[in-house]
């Protein structure tokens, strides 16, 4: 393990400590409503990408309520959609049983889906139906599972319907990670049958990448194929827009 990689695990591991305490000092102030556990994985998720190295730009405005639909390039994805705003996911169930992650994803309200259940998807139909009414947005990766960023998957439609049902309105947000030195995206990417701790340590490896997440304008949609669709074709082309590729050029040749 460099230095580099050791001193970004240590501050890793005081911004957990840190996330900890935060939980214990929320339960003491009043009853924790789905808006306060999103206020505090916002506060750690800022904490966890201090530690870890990680700069971020937000662009364009954050919603305050509805639905997001994210592309998912990594579990880092997470850390910089919380970071920008306050919201609860929609999760596969897995994730659920992380060590710390999956317990901190239950504190913060995180919907969690079996994919291979019929029943566990109209639940959580019904429990965003809910989600939906209430004054923070809930996220979807309406992909259905990560990718190295070559192209944006097509989206799975059914869990946008509780969105375009209730005349909800949708907001499309595109994540992308530069890397230092003409270092290509997917080398952050967590996909396949990557695991993740040795993906951890590469990321804390990793000697200087940045993040952005871009929302565009949020938009009500008639029914959930068209959502799916346009929300994708805006993603694609949020990512593939002039100004990141000029700043990503900007990195490459600093």
């Amino acid at each position: 393990m460099s230095f580099r990689a050791f001193r970004r695990a240590v501050a890793l591991a005081f911004a957990l400590f840190l996330c900890i305490l935060r939980h214990w000092l929320l339960r003491l102030h009043g009853p924790i409503t789905l808006e306060r556990r999103a206020q505090w994985v916002q506060a750690s998720a800022k904490g966890i990408l201090h530690g870890m190295g990680v700069e971020y730009t937000v662009e364009g405005q954050p919603p305050t309520h509805g639905l997001v639909v994210s592309n998912h390039l990594s579990y880092l994805d997470i850390l910089i959609l919380s970071a920008a705003m306050p919201c609860a996911f929609v999760a596969k169930m897995e994730i659920g049983g992380w060590p710390f992650f999956g317990k901190a994803a239950r504190v913060g309200g995180t919907i969690f889906l079996d994919r291979s259940s019929m029943a566990s998807a109209m639940s959580v139909a019904e429990q965003m139906t809910e989600r939906l009414k209430l004054p923070i947005p809930v996220l979807l990766f309406p992909e259905g599972t990560s990718t190295d960023g070559s192209e944006v998957l097509p989206f799975h439609p059914r869990l946008i319907d509780p969105a375009t049902s209730a005349g909800v309105q949708i907001t499309a947000a595109a994540v992308r990670y530069v890397i230092e030195g003409g270092v290509e995206e997917r080398e952050l990417c967590w996909f396949g049958d990557i695991e993740f701790l040795p993906h951890l340590m590469k990321a804390l490896e990793t000697p200087g990448f940045s993040a952005t997440v871009q929302f565009g304008e949020p938009q009500v949609y008639p029914d959930r194929r068209t959502a799916a669709n346009a929300t994708r074709a805006e993603i694609t082309a949020m990512r593939s827009s002039g100004d990141w590729d000029e700043g990503q050029e900007a990195l490459q040749t600093a």
